[in-house]
């Protein structure tokens, strides 16, 4: 049962979980443009557009909606992609949390073995 788990957890995250997006807003953007795009995000994200709407936050560094982003991957059980996208807002408390619920799983997967 545990390498069936693994191989399915591998299978399923392996295309997009490690591969590092940035760690930081373009720097040649405006507060005005960074504000635009910002925006844009919002209205994407309210739209549901959820992907366009997380690579505008990226693109500006806007901390609150990467977390929103984040807090959505993980209501979906997506916890590997909202730890990444807490982690490029630096949202401490969050990625805590994400990580103390990974480390429980792993802690099972190894009480299985």
């Amino acid at each position: 049962m545990t390498d069936e788990l693994k191989n399915a957890f591998i299978q399923q995250h392996s295309d997009s979980v490690f591969i590092k997006k940035t760690d930081r807003p373009l720097t040649s953007l405006s507060s005005s443009q960074k504000a635009l795009l910002n925006r844009k995000g919002n209205e994407y994200f309210n739209e549901g557009k959820f992907t366009e709407a997380q690579k505008l936050f990226i693109t500006t560094g806007y901390s609150d909606g990467l977390i929103r982003c984040g807090d959505r991957y993980l209501k979906n059980g997506n916890d590997l992609d909202a730890l990444k996208l807490y982690w490029l807002a630096h949202n401490k408390h969050k990625i805590e949390s994400v990580i103390q619920k990974i480390a429980h799983i792993l802690s099972i997967w190894t009480e299985e073995e």
